[in-house]
């Protein structure tokens, strides 16, 4: 498994660890900060509260996922990462 994400993300050994070291920091602290920010709304309806949360986890997993690679040294990686998941989602398939 890790020599597969080795190649296809074209990291060295130690560098497979810590890219899947810094998602699991980034989604914990964008769950984490997710959470506080929702009690301050107090959004009482149920299907409202999953989708501004489902909408918040979205737009805040990219920022909390580049923060958390800066100090580890990752930083380039997740912005690239990052850049092409957007490009994907964004960017319409010509037939």
């Amino acid at each position: 498994m890790f020599d597969e994400l080795q190649k296809k993300w074209k990291v060295r050994g130690w560098q497979v660890l810590l890219i899947l070291i810094i998602f699991a920091l980034g989604g914990s602290l964008t769950g984490y900060v997710g959470r506080k920010l929702m009690s301050v709304f107090e959004i009482e309806m149920l299907v409202l509260y999953i989708i501004v949360y489902v909408l918040l986890i979205t737009i805040m997993w990219p920022v909390a996922v580049l923060i958390v690679s800066i100090p580890l040294g990752q930083f380039s990686f997740f912005r690239k990462y990052i850049t092409r998941i957007g490009n994907r989602l964004f960017t319409r398939k010509k037939n």
